[in-house]
């Protein structure tokens, strides 16, 4: 056999594989994207070029979606960072029951999203909710509000509860990349007189840099491509107020049957991501390279 085909043939089941639940539903969603095409009238298909695609720049739902899905993903994956951050730092201490708190902290992770948007909803209720009760007792409010049934309050309460999902994954990539940093820089930095800060500042920071880049950009595509939790809790609403990108395009096509358009939104989310991606690549090629 010729030796530099064997590569090849090893990679041939995985290529394949890839090429049918990656690389053809792709395609799939490119040609439908350029087609009217509706589910329950197949009859009247036909290819519109690039009208789904004019269509969408001229669509205000589009427009509102893709305001909220900035704030959805930037506020979101900020905050799972910062508390990730924070709590890797606190179970790389030595203390009783670290192992336990370990495991304890990968739970919110570990739950289905269906879960999880279950439970915060009952968490948010008007009458029965443990928040509502808990900021009546503390007297932070007066009234019961009713988090998810108010714009001003819907997407803010859907997203603390999605930071609270996701801030595990944090935890456990930064405290993976805590024990790969040699005790002795911190000692030395110690005897030098370095205080907590400038040690997390000069060595740790700079140490997790490329496990941090790598979480960031992960989770900034989970984030950006997730709805089961606003599905659960509001469902797009009140109004259009959790409405986000991939929300609408799932409702486009499950709910109006109108493939063509949800497989264009579809298209201009991944255009998005890559172009997101992309830029945050350069600017981390930059820095290594610089």
């Amino acid at each position: 056999m010729n030796r530099p085909i064997e590569p090849l043939l090893f990679l041939l089941p995985a290529l394949l594989v890839t090429a049918a639940v990656v690389l053809f539903p792709a395609l799939q969603t490119v040609w439908l994207g350029l087609h009217h095409y509706i589910l329950f009238d197949p009859d009247n298909r036909s290819f519109v070029g690039l009208n789904n695609f004019v269509a969408i720049l001229r669509d205000e739902l589009f427009w509102i979606s893709l305001s909220n899905s900035i704030i959805w993903v930037v506020s979101a994956v900020g905050f799972q960072f910062l508390l990730g951050l924070v709590t890797a730092l606190l179970l790389n201490q030595t203390f009783a029951g670290r192992s336990f708190a370990r495991a304890l902290v990968v739970i919110p992770w570990a739950l289905p999203s269906v879960i999880i948007g279950l439970m915060w909803t009952w968490m948010y209720d008007l009458n029965l909710g443990v928040i509502n009760d808990l900021l009546l007792r503390s007297g932070l409010i007066q009234t019961p509000v009713a988090w998810l049934s108010q714009p001003s309050t819907a997407l803010g309460a859907v997203v603390l509860a999605l930071i609270w999902q996701g801030f595990p994954f944090f935890t456990v990539m930064i405290l993976a990349g805590l024990q790969t940093i040699p005790a002795e820089q911190y000692e030395a930095a110690e005897m030098d007189g370095a205080t907590r800060w400038q040690s997390l500042r000069y060595i740790t920071l700079p140490a997790l840099r490329d496990v941090i880049a790598t979480a960031l950009l992960l989770r900034i595509i989970w984030v950006a491509n997730s709805l089961d939790v606003i599905l659960v809790m509001t469902g797009g609403g009140p109004g259009f107020s959790t409405h986000t990108l991939p929300l609408y395009a799932f409702l486009k096509a499950y709910s109006s049957m109108d493939f063509g358009y949800a497989s264009a939104l579809s298209l201009v989310l991944t255009l998005l991501l890559l172009l997101a991606v992309a830029v945050y690549v350069r600017r981390i090629a930059r820095e290594v390279f610089r």
